[in-house]
């Protein structure tokens, strides 16, 4: 069992000063932040490819624990629906050879669009990727989360194939009328779905989407707490990725859960910036 704790990004203009040393370029942030975290999201494969040269650098810069959890490329999920991608899924996955070893997941996020007639279609897909790798899947369709058939029907289809479906909770982000750029922006761009807690497979998966303030998210942590603690009793990898509305104050969030899970986090690299110029100081 592994409790894999982390973050949408590895990068953020906040950062400098706690999460990332006060004086790191931005090429030293991904270590910067690998001294603290074990997995990230990373998001970025989903808009574009990274050169072979950049995912060489991401291996290099990341000790042997750390898992990146790629998204497939949206020209696969959104621009193809799946069809006729093997070629683009192949060359993909090829791309990311110097990371085999720090896979954590290889993540589908499915457009709403995207309903329970594409379930033979997806079904197809998961048949045909290589079996060496832990994938997870994100779906947005309002009848997956309807507990009826297209529901159930989705659940077997993870639980045969051994797929992890992603949790998203975003219930934090909504419980207030929006009040600032960040969480008009937020509340614009994440969805609004009923939470279903349910572990599909070996890596269950839970994308937080809370409020700025770490503490106001801390009411809707408590039905999480013992599920977690479960899953890692039972053997399982634990994926969470923590956000807030902007993300500024997502390492804070990530802290406080860490500590409610009794696991201890490692002192922040900006940190020992700080203490370092307080003796300077002194």
């Amino acid at each position: 069992m592994s409790l894999y704790l982390g973050l949408p990004q590895w990068s953020h203009p906040a950062w400098p000063g706690q999460l990332l040393g006060m004086n790191a370029r931005p090429a030293e942030h991904l270590a910067d932040y690998a001294r603290v975290f074990n997995t990230v999201e990373g998001n970025t494969t989903f808009y574009a490819l990274p050169t072979p040269e950049t995912v060489r650098r991401w291996a290099d810069a990341v000790p042997a624990h750390f898992r990146f959890g790629f998204k497939f490329p949206q020209t696969i999920s959104h621009q193809s629906d799946l069809v006729s991608v093997d070629q683009e899924v192949t060359a993909f996955i090829r791309l990311l050879e110097p990371l085999h070893d720090k896979l954590g997941l290889l993540k589908l996020q499915l457009p709403a669009r995207f309903g329970p007639a594409g379930l033979p279609r997806l079904a197809e897909f998961f048949r045909r990727l290589p079996r060496a790798f832990t994938y997870a899947l994100e779906v947005r369709h309002p009848d997956f989360f309807a507990k009826g058939e297209a529901e159930r029907a989705l659940n077997r289809l993870l639980m045969e194939q051994g797929i992890n479906r992603i949790m998203l909770d975003s219930r934090p982000l909504f419980s207030v009328p929006a009040s600032s750029t960040a969480m008009i922006d937020a509340q614009g761009k994440k969805p609004r779905l009923p939470v279903h807690l349910l572990a599909t497979a070996q890596a269950p998966v839970v994308r937080l989407i809370g409020l700025p303030r770490p503490e106001d998210n801390h009411p809707f942590l408590p039905p999480w707490l013992p599920r977690w603690q479960q899953w890692l009793v039972e053997g399982k990898d634990l994926y969470l990725f923590i956000h807030t509305a902007d993300n500024a104050e997502a390492p804070r969030l990530a802290r406080q859960i860490c500590q409610l899970l009794g696991h201890e986090m490692a002192t922040w690299p900006g940190e020992n910036d700080r203490a370092r110029q307080g003796e300077l100081h002194f």
